[in-house]
């Protein structure tokens, strides 16, 4: 990943909270995947979440725009809270952006069709419009050369770059991120990792499950680190990784920094 200084001057973190997790639980059958969870997120907020596999990460942020239901508890977004009520549930993914591990482009549409397919339908955004904050969208992620190709014929760094610009074309107020590099081979990790680096330098709102502990110190406010189905700790990046509490947050950055 390059090593270019962060400009933090306009990662602003408002006192505005976007996201409220209470007393959440979810289980799988008898699996209690999820226990006691409890998270506020401010907008601006760059949260990095990371933890073993099976710890309930992915889960969790996927609970935030109801890929996953939750049995127990309440999760509000932007002051709606996610119920079974579908309008709601639509609301909310509205302002908020996912990008998963595997890219989930559609392959029989062009890079520029993937980015404007949602606007078009969702948002009824005129088609030259949405051509041109697409276009705006994938000169933000440096692929405009990219516009007229399958997904088939990029690389794996450039297909995570469209899924993002895809996912901006909705202009969410948060961005989801569910281990966004862990599919793509060494050399295209920071390719993509940049350009997340330039979303959060622009002061979105950003909860990402990753093991890039480069990315965390980098740009994150907050790391938060996960086991069990339990929020173990969280701290600002610099006290996270210098001075862990936990003996498991201990033994896991043992693990993964000494890797």
């Amino acid at each position: 990943m390059s090593e270019a200084a962060i400009d933090t001057s306009g990662m602003k973190v408002t006192d505005e909270v976007v996201i409220e997790i209470q007393h959440m639980h979810k289980w799988y059958g008898e699996f209690h995947v999820l226990k006691n969870v409890n998270l506020t997120v401010n907008r601006g907020e760059r949260i990095v979440i990371c933890g073993p596999s099976g710890s309930g990460k992915s889960t969790m942020i996927r609970c935030i725009n109801r890929l996953e239901e939750h049995q127990q508890g309440h999760i509000l977004v932007d002051g709606i809270e996610l119920t079974n009520d579908l309008k709601n549930i639509d609301a909310i993914r509205r302002e908020v952006g996912m990008v998963f591990q595997h890219f989930n482009l559609f392959p029989h549409l062009t890079v520029l069709e993937n980015c404007t397919l949602a606007p078009i339908w969702v948002r009824q955004t005129p088609k030259k419009d949405a051509e041109e904050q697409a276009m705006h969208f994938l000169s933000k992620v440096k692929i405009p050369d990219q516009a007229h190709k399958y997904p088939g014929q990029l690389s794996g760094g450039q297909q995570q770059r469209v899924a993002i610009a895809r996912s901006l074309c909705m202009n969410p107020r948060i961005m989801l991120f569910d281990e966004p590099t862990s599919a793509l081979d060494p050399e295209m990790i920071s390719e993509v990792l940049d350009t997340m680096i330039e979303l959060a330098q622009e002061g979105m709102t950003m909860l990402c499950v990753t093991h890039e502990m480069g990315f965390a110190r980098k740009v994150a406010n907050r790391v938060i680190f996960m086991d069990g189905g339990e929020i173990i700790e969280q701290n600002e990046p610099e006290e996270f990784f210098t001075n862990p509490q936990s003996e498991r947050t201990k033994l896991f950055l043992s693990q993964i920094l000494n890797h």
